[in-house]
């Protein structure tokens, strides 16, 4: 019935100069003696008005207490009552009974700490009466009241007034000479069965503590688990981080590989392109110099085994300036005015000259108020052809645009017609005709605008003013 007690051989008796008691009790008044007073009395109690107990549950209020009294710690004991915890619950029943009696009246923690460990056990009429539940009809009226004294729960006066009114009579005064007789067998039949409690209780707490052990144990398996699990999620996130960085510079440096590659093919080409152009370019002038320099020395071009070339320099624009030359006059030309045809006439008279004319500046200086763009250039071309018909010069007039805009080329004998590329003037373009023709060659560049004029004669060209040409054109 009751779990909690404390298991063991009974306790030997105490001697006359022991803790206080004698072997028999005589010097513990003993009130369940014959003739140790009424067998109903009062009991004091701190947390109220005097609650009254009969005997039979006086008596069973003590023997509960004493079997439940070694579940407390040795600091919740009295000091009074420590003495008692060596002997047996029924030795420490008959001894103690007056003290137990006083402490439990008195003594609210201790009685609330055997209150503890009483509803630590697992009897039902204790789990009943603590909380209030329906107690069965079949259980000791006696130990109901004892218990209810013991545990307080709600309403617990009225039923300890229940319970007493239904102990019967016989057991409220029992008879002096059979009450040792009897009191031993109900005591050795409560200590049997508070013994296999008492066995039963340790084991119960033998099972629970090695369920709590394999209880801690599983949650730190659990939660050192749960720190595996979540530092493996956190390294497989860095690593799908990490691969994910590395693909991505590899991505990017596979497409910066790719570009650098597309852009050494196209310089590649670009350099190839050059050499190619520059080859040709170096042959044109080449034998454009020798041309130049031979005049009349036929001999010396068989021998040097040089044939005439289909390109010309004009045909080549290229990217570099040159060096600035020194500035030249033609021999022959000196003395003579700007506007003078006589001057065009000495320097187309030079061997092999290159006549580039700035196409627009020429004929709207001249024809501008009169023909179109279009008459413009068809009169200018048709003009530079007869000066082509009477000289050895190479002619090439340029003019601003492109055929898209201005319509197809003028056609004449002789005249290379060059139209400027879209975000190009034709300045520029008249500019690097003169700069890639070779040095010695004569370059007779038409231009009233003086910006062109001193650029070109930087590059070694002859500039000639617009209306010079003009005049030349009408007088032919």
């Amino acid at each position: 019935m009751l779990s909690g007690q404390e298991s063991g051989d009974e306790a030997p008796e105490p001697t006359a100069s022991g803790d206080g008691a004698g072997a028999d009790g005589g010097s513990e008044e003993d009130p369940s003696e014959p003739g140790a007073g009424p067998s109903d009395s009062a009991v004091p109690d701190g947390d109220g008005p005097a609650v009254f107990l009969t005997e039979p549950v006086r008596r069973r209020a003590v023997e509960i207490a004493a079997v439940a009294m070694p579940g407390l710690g040795p600091g919740k004991v009295p000091a009074r009552l420590r003495r008692f915890l060596k002997f047996s619950p029924v030795k420490r029943a008959k001894l103690a009974k007056s003290e137990l009696v006083f402490a439990l009246a008195s003594d609210a923690a201790f009685r609330e700490g055997l209150a503890e460990v009483l509803t630590a056990t697992d009897s039902s009429l204790i789990a009943a009466i603590a909380t209030g539940g329906e107690v069965s009809p079949m259980a000791d009226p006696a130990e109901v009241a004892a218990l209810a004294y013991l545990l307080r729960p709600e309403g617990w006066r009225e039923l300890i007034a229940t319970a007493s009114q239904a102990v019967p009579e016989a057991a409220e005064a029992p008879a002096a000479e059979a009450a040792p007789e009897g009191d031993s067998k109900r005591l050795a039949a409560l200590e049997k069965e508070n013994g296999k409690l008492r066995g039963a209780l340790a084991e119960q707490r033998a099972a629970a503590a090695a369920l709590q052990e394999e209880l801690r144990r599983a949650r730190r398996e659990l939660k050192d688990a749960e720190d595996r699990a979540a530092k493996a999620a956190g390294d497989l996130a860095a690593d799908r981080g990490r691969l994910k960085h590395i693909d991505t510079e590899r991505r990017s440096e596979r497409r910066r590989l790719e570009s650098e590659v597309e852009s050494l093919k196209a310089q590649l080409e670009r350099v190839r392109k050059a050499d190619r152009e520059h080859e040709r370019l170096m042959s044109a002038r080449l034998w454009l110099l020798m041309e130049t320099l031979s005049g009349t020395a036929t001999g010396l071009r068989r021998e040097l085994g040089l044939e005439p070339v289909v390109e010309r320099p004009a045909d080549y624009i290229a990217d570099e300036l040159c060096a600035e030359p020194e500035e030249r006059t033609a021999e022959g030309s000196r003395g003579l005015e700007q506007t003078d045809p006589q001057r065009l006439d000495h320097l187309l008279s030079l061997p092999n000259p290159h006549l580039i004319v700035d196409g627009y500046n020429v004929t709207i200086s001249a024809w501008g108020e009169t023909l179109t763009l279009e008459q413009q250039r068809n009169r200018l071309v048709q003009g530079l052809g007869a000066v082509a018909a009477q000289t050895n010069a190479e002619i090439t007039v340029v003019f601003d645009g492109a055929d898209a805009i201005f319509g197809a080329k003028p056609n004449a004998r002789g005249v290379r017609v060059l139209f400027s590329a879209k975000g190009q003037i034709a300045d520029d373009v008249v500019v690097e005709l003169a700069r890639v023709e070779p040095e010695g060659r004569p370059v007779i560049v038409v231009s009233s605008d003086q910006e062109v004029a001193m650029r070109v004669r930087r590059e070694g060209a002859f500039p000639v003013p617009s209306p010079l040409l003009v005049r030349w054109l009408q007088r032919s």
